[in-house]
């Protein structure tokens, strides 16, 4: 398993900027979007700010109370793709309170259908999405390294390296490794 990368900041403060002005242009005051995500009204102020760097399951429901999926988001705080994306050229977030690291090998593109993210759990970590950011977007994720279980729906599925699992998410889901393990995989999103 790789190293998390460094965190970048320049992709936080776009990503503050973004929120905020997908929060304005619903005409949404801060209580507003905080009653429809769940996410306190101080926690928010301190988002758009980019005092503090969302959490994956934050950004999970902010991105349900815009139904809108975290790809789209992160497209639209991210350059515009290009046909050959080198891996220095792969933008890489982290959720500093669970350790996730989420690359964008194939970012999302206007006018392409699919991406491709790679993931890393470190061990003993688990991510819990209350709702999908969009009911019925398909994924495919593929274990490369370690050991994960993920969670849809209330069914667990514990996957070793190599295995594929493929679902429409329509409910909740958990990502979780054991204390012993952390997990790399790819996550394609059609």
């Amino acid at each position: 398993m790789e190293t998390s990368p460094a965190i970048d900041t320049a992709l936080d403060d776009r990503l503050a900027e973004r929120l905020r002005t997908l929060r304005a242009d619903r005409g949404w005051t801060l209580d507003d979007l905080a009653q429809r995500s769940g996410v306190s009204r101080a926690t928010l102020s301190r988002l758009e700010k980019a005092e503090v760097s969302p959490t994956a399951a934050v950004l999970g429901r902010l991105c349900a109370a815009h139904d809108l999926p975290l790809s789209r988001l992160m497209l639209m705080v991210e350059d515009d793709h290009a046909p050959l994306v080198r891996r220095a050229d792969q933008p890489v977030w982290t959720d500093r309170a669970s350790g996730f690291v989420r690359r964008s090998v194939s970012p999302p593109a206007r006018t392409l259908a699919g991406e491709v993210l790679d993931g890393t759990l470190p061990p003993g970590a688990r991510i819990d999405y209350d709702r999908p950011p969009r009911a019925g977007l398909e994924h495919h994720l593929v274990l490369r390294d370690g050991r994960l279980t993920v969670t849809l729906d209330g069914v667990a599925h514990a996957l070793e390296p190599g295995d594929c699992l493929r679902y429409r998410l329509t409910g909740a889901s958990a990502f979780e490794t054991p204390p012993d393990a952390g997990a790399r995989y790819l996550l394609f999103l059609v």
